[in-house]
């Protein structure tokens, strides 16, 4: 398991809620439940947190 330091760690922001994350393991979770009603997860990989949007939570207000 990877740990986050504490300095990157308050840097980090999620990007669906824009909330803090905090690290469980092997995955950052977002401190404020996303649009499905749950928090946000993200992977660590190689020790690189891998912030990107899940499939089901696309903005809403995209242009055509």
């Amino acid at each position: 398991m990877a740990n986050i330091s504490a300095q990157l760690l308050a840097v980090l922001r999620c990007p669906v809620t824009g909330s803090t994350l905090v690290q469980h393991g092997d995955q950052l979770v977002s401190t404020v439940d996303g649009p499905n009603g749950v928090p946000c997860t993200y992977g660590i990989i190689d020790g690189i947190p891998v912030l990107l949007r899940p499939s089901g939570d696309a903005p809403s207000d995209t242009q055509e």
